[in-house]
């Protein structure tokens, strides 16, 4: 096996990039760039006020997330002229509020640096499939749900206690999407609950008074706690998750996938991203499914729309200092729910990968119920004991399904 596969060429790339660049290509990149910008954009920032981070500490994390995140996808889709789209771990950026809290922002970016390193292992070992066999990707979504419920329940409470700004941008995330398909459902709920927000008197701040703050390397502080709590979670999550969803949509599209280089890629990124204080950047899932899509255009074009993609993504993470402080704008609980809306795609498909394939039932569901519980174990935090406890039931309980997904990867 080659570390890295072989790919047409950055010079064949970009001499074919003006022939495919046209209006299906840049509609698909630019749509998921509004998908990429808006929802998960708010996770981050939520997952960075939960943690207690500073205005500056935050714009320095969105920076690295989409800046290192977009860079990654563009040149990765340039050199193999397949549409991988570079992003960042959704389901990793809510799983930071709670994990980060009570550390500082250098022992933050001692564990992302982490995450990336042990992803940029494994890529060059190639053991990612020996390590999956012992972690199987049912208990890790599990954990993620888990985790990430308080996203979904956080609609509800929030709703509940400011149902006037809330509850209009809820009924607009239903509502308007339905109305027209090309309306994201989040960008709906924004727009509709800032406006009532605006109306009510309840949108603090002037945007002509906010100052550019630059991104800034950080210097990272390892803590052996964080990287237990943080570092091995976002690290199978980067990998089991993001990654597989990616490569998966890439080969049902009938691309030739570089999986191997798509996971050492994510591993650079992780260290790179993580000395600018953020969490993996990696290739994204989302992403990928949107600009490999039909609706991008001919098959061995749709490599330009993860390259506009890349591009806008970067530019949005120069700016986020913009952004970030509009969110800072609007009242609490609309960026509460905002973030819920945003995970609710996510917080389904986490459910479904953790117990639809009737595999690992019992420590998935362990491994939730650990999630959910938000535990903090020796100042571990739940995410880690989520993963160790649902491996544990299931080696006790489920022993016949690690041989059958054993007997099942030698088959393949």
């Amino acid at each position: 096996m080659k570390l890295l596969e072989k790919g047409p060429g950055f010079k064949s790339g970009l001499s074919d990039l003006p022939k495919y660049l046209g209006g299906s290509t840049i509609g698909a990149g630019v749509v998921s760039t509004i998908f990429g910008c808006t929802g998960p954009c708010l996770v981050t920032i939520a997952a960075a006020n939960a943690a207690g981070f500073t205005l500056a500490d935050t714009v320095t994390w969105v920076f690295g997330i989409y800046v290192f995140g977009g860079l990654l996808g563009a040149i990765l889709a340039l050199y193999y002229k397949v549409p991988i789209s570079g992003a960042f771990s959704i389901p990793g950026a809510t799983l930071m509020g709670a994990a980060l809290a009570g550390y500082t922002f250098n022992e933050a970016a001692g564990a992302f640096v982490i995450a990336g390193v042990i992803v940029l292992i494994i890529g060059f070992t190639g053991l990612i499939g020996k390590i999956m066999k012992f972690l199987p990707l049912e208990i890790v979504m599990a954990m993620v749900a888990g985790a990430m419920m308080k996203f979904g329940s956080g609609i509800i409470t929030n709703t509940v206690a400011d149902y006037v700004v809330c509850g209009a941008a809820v009924l607009a995330f239903l509502i308007l999407p339905r109305v027209s398909k090309k309306i994201p459902g989040v960008l709906a709920a924004l727009v509709v609950g800032v406006v009532v927000a605006v109306a009510m008197g309840r949108f603090s701040g002037d945007m002509g008074e906010i100052a550019w703050i630059g991104p800034r390397i950080v210097a990272p502080k390892f803590n052996g706690s964080l990287i237990l709590s943080c570092s091995i979670p976002l690290a199978a999550l980067v990998m089991g998750a993001e990654n597989a969803q990616a490569m998966g949509v890439l080969k049902t599209e009938g691309y030739s996938v570089p999986a191997n280089t798509m996971t050492i890629a994510s591993g650079i990124g992780g260290i790179v991203s993580g000395l600018f204080g953020a969490h993996n950047a990696n290739i994204a899932g989302p992403m990928t499914a949107i600009c490999a899509s039909s609706d991008a255009g001919p098959k061995e074009g749709r490599y330009v729309a993860s390259v506009v993609n890349g591009i806008t993504f970067a530019l949005f993470g120069v700016f986020a200092v913009y952004a970030i402080s509009f969110v800072s704008f609007v009242p609490t609980s609309l960026v509460s729910v905002l973030a819920g809306l945003a995970m609710i795609n996510v917080l389904i498909s986490a459910l479904k990968s953790a117990f639809s394939t009737g595999r690992f039932r019992i420590g998935a569901f362990f491994a939730f119920c650990t999630g959910l519980s938000g535990i903090s174990i020796l100042n571990i935090g739940c995410a880690f004991w989520a993963l160790v406890i649902g491996v544990v039931v299931s080696l006790i309980c489920e022993s016949g399904d690690f041989k059958a997904a054993k007997a099942e990867a030698a088959a393949e």
